[in-house]
């Protein structure tokens, strides 16, 4: 029996979607057997349950952020697209597979107004010109479209045109933020932020939640499956007791495990006081604010000068692709709360997470694969621990 593949005119030099060419469920086989090498002898050796990986029904469309780095071309053109792989040279695009498709067409024709208006695309190389980058992010539950223009100066020329021009040219953006990174740097975003149109931010829906999504705010680029990773920490942390929610960007888990039962109290760490701020308003927005407190601190500073005088029922942890911490994964321990669920990017640094985790007295349960990026390597996992 034969199986669907995907076509991409350009995946050879992106090299975004690197498994394209590979069947999905073959791309789900491997992946499981990824998440299987790494982590069954531990859950073998606690009496875990393996799950099998939760797939896409279809995997295309799904990624509801998307951006562009621009360049200098010949005749005053401004190149857009997607670097290729392991280069800094751009590969346009006119529509990708797995994006939004509402978001490459805003990015190029961000390009063209660029050219209309004569802003000079960056130079990397010399530190000069203006446009360095623009990120679109698209409502997956809302019709919301933020557009954020990613400069090297604090003000465009002529900027009400460009905001007019933007607004006419692409019908579908509901804000335009203005983000200042004036740093030799490949990060794409700066610290600084200001609003041309519209409120500054977007909204979507996980869960039932509504959340306000700003143009640096950490929110997953594939929504859909991101309700699948959250029903199954949801599922981890019980529907009663104290959560401690670490790492908490703008709030999405705990707000969504409050959300679902009004037996929880959740505290929600995150050392980014913007993010905080967010993650106030999202429980406000969300009727569960009486119940949910978000503290801006470094939560491996906060478990050891205040968690430690608090019972925590469960830890939910969502570190970053590097992974936790030997000090960080050492407080968590410390609070002895009766679950942990590790909800990670890189099974890697998680399989290396969870052995520390082991040898302080827990065990793992059930591990549970996710496939958040179809057609790259990439795979997610929850894996709820107990104290033994």
């Amino acid at each position: 029996m034969g199986y669907k593949t995907y076509t991409c005119p350009i995946s050879w030099d992106c090299g975004g979607c690197e498994w394209l060419a590979v069947p999905y469920p073959i791309q789900l086989r491997r992946k499981q057997e990824q998440v299987l090498d790494l982590l069954g002898d531990m859950a073998s050796a606690d009496g875990a349950s393996l799950e099998d990986i939760r797939g896409m029904d279809e995997p295309v469309r799904y990624r509801h952020k998307a951006a562009t780095p621009f360049a200098h071309a010949r005749g005053g053109r401004v190149h857009c697209g997607f670097y290729a792989a392991g280069t800094h040279r751009i590969v346009p695009c006119d529509e990708c597979l797995v994006e939004d498709p509402r978001a490459r067409a805003i990015l190029n024709m961000v390009a063209r107004v660029a050219e209309r208006l004569h802003i000079p695309p960056y130079d990397e190389d010399r530190g000069t010109g203006v446009l360095r980058h623009a990120v679109v992010r698209c409502g997956w539950k809302t019709d919301d479209v933020l557009l954020t223009l990613v400069t090297r100066v604090a003000e465009l020329r002529d900027e009400r045109r460009v905001v007019d021009e933007l607004r006419a040219a692409c019908p579908d953006v509901t804000s335009i933020v203005l983000n200042v990174n004036d740093r030799r740097t490949n990060a794409i975003l700066g610290r600084r932020s200001r609003t041309l149109f519209g409120p500054g931010v977007m909204h979507d829906e996980l869960l039932g939640c509504r959340f306000e999504i700003g143009p640096t705010s950490f929110y997953q680029t594939n929504p859909a499956q991101t309700e699948v990773l959250y029903e199954l920490a949801l599922e981890g942390a019980g529907s009663s007791g104290h959560v401690l929610d670490a790492y908490c960007g703008t709030g999405t888990i705990g707000i969504c495990a409050a959300a679902r039962s009004n037996e929880l109290q959740v505290t929600g760490v995150e050392q980014v006081s913007s993010a905080v701020a967010c993650a106030r308003r999202n429980a406000e927005a969300n009727g569960v604010a009486d119940r949910c407190r978000f503290v801006a601190a470094d939560a491996t500073s906060w478990m050891e000068r205040e968690g430690r005088g608090q019972h925590f029922d469960t830890v939910i942890m969502d570190p970053p692709r590097a992974g936790s911490t030997p000090e960080f994964l050492a407080g968590a321990a410390a609070l002895r709360p009766r679950r942990i669920v590790y909800v990670s990017c890189n099974v890697v640094t998680q399989a290396r997470d969870l052995e520390v985790l082991r040898e302080r007295g827990y065990r793992l349960t059930r591990v549970a694969p996710v496939d958040m990026f179809p057609h790259t390597k990439h795979v997610e996992s929850v894996v709820t621990l107990e104290r033994r």
